[in-house]
């Protein structure tokens, strides 16, 4: 099902294009360079940590793909990116995408909801900032027209745009529907191959589209297309958590509930700190969407 999202004007897409060549470009991804597996590096150089977490989720999609919390003491802001890790892998590395657009517009703590996706504006600057950002429109169309010699697709038979599409996505490590939505915006395909695309069961192993991504390239289709239900965090990140606790810089239950997440303790570190189960109940519910109170 296709789903129908609010429509950004020219202007607005105008800011997305200008706001995701100008951190490309600060972060050193010129022309047709993919991020890809560079996006935790990209992290690092943020100085964001990275939480990794599964939430699974009770229906067809998850409780939640990533949320960005603040946490400020004494005039100094730390960055975290939760990332619920029980869903696709691709997915996990767009949602960090997305939530770089909130981090980059100071837009806050917040919650990406896949509900929010379709009806919220921000949601959809978001949205279309990960696709930017990871995939360049300039990048796409060029891509485009060196590969079949005309800017518009309308002619190509599908078989052959599975085989393009999971060429890019196995390169880009952009979601299957980000890459058809991004072939729709440039005007590459027409509307009625868009619906014909979108409707494909991209996450079936034994479908057309699955059996040519493995083709193409089995690992790196095999991976993007699986959770990893990762728990935890780099040992470069968990050491910054246990010096922004001995510089003061966060509290002892935001350290004990942080460490808790990824199966740490304090006692491991050396520190003898008791989180009650009240807490950790309220950063389960955080975690999977059930807190309300967000910014």
């Amino acid at each position: 099902m296709i789903m129908n999202r609010i429509p950004l004007n020219e202007v607005q897409v105008d800011e997305i294009r200008r706001l995701a060549a100008d951190q490309r470009r600060t972060l050193g991804f010129v022309g047709e360079t993919p991020i890809a597996n560079d996006m935790l590096t990209i992290l690092d150089r943020l100085d964001i940590m990275l939480l990794e977490y599964p939430i699974e989720s009770h229906g067809d999609r998850p409780a939640f793909s990533a949320v960005i919390m603040y946490n400020e003491e004494d005039d100094k802001k730390l960055t975290f990116i939760g990332l619920n890790t029980a869903d696709y892998y691709d997915k996990q590395i767009f949602a960090i995408a997305h939530e770089l657009y909130h981090y980059y517009t100071k837009s806050g703590s917040h919650l990406s909801r896949p509900e929010d996706e379709e009806s919220s504006l921000i949601e959809v600057k978001a949205n279309r900032f990960a696709a930017e950002f990871m995939l360049p429109e300039t990048v796409l169309q060029s891509i485009v027209i060196d590969e079949f010699k005309t800017s518009s697709l309308e002619t190509i038979k599908q078989k052959s745009l599975l085989r393009f599409i999971a060429r890019l996505h196995c390169t880009w490590w952009l979601p299957y529907r980000s890459l058809v939505r991004r072939l729709h915006e440039i005007r590459a395909i027409s509307s009625k191959q868009y619906a014909q695309l979108y409707s494909v069961d991209e996450r079936n192993l034994e479908s057309e589209y699955g059996k040519i991504g493995q083709a193409i390239s089995k690992e790196v289709f095999l991976k993007l297309n699986q959770p990893t239900k990762n728990i935890g965090t780099s040992p470069n990140e968990l050491e910054i958590i246990i010096r922004n606790f001995e510089d003061n810089l966060i509290d002892e239950d935001f350290f004990a509930e942080t460490l808790n997440l990824f199966n740490r303790t304090p006692d491991e570190f050396g520190y003898k700190i008791e989180v009650s189960q009240k807490d950790l109940d309220e950063l389960e519910a955080f975690f999977s969407g059930e807190d309300d109170d967000e910014d």
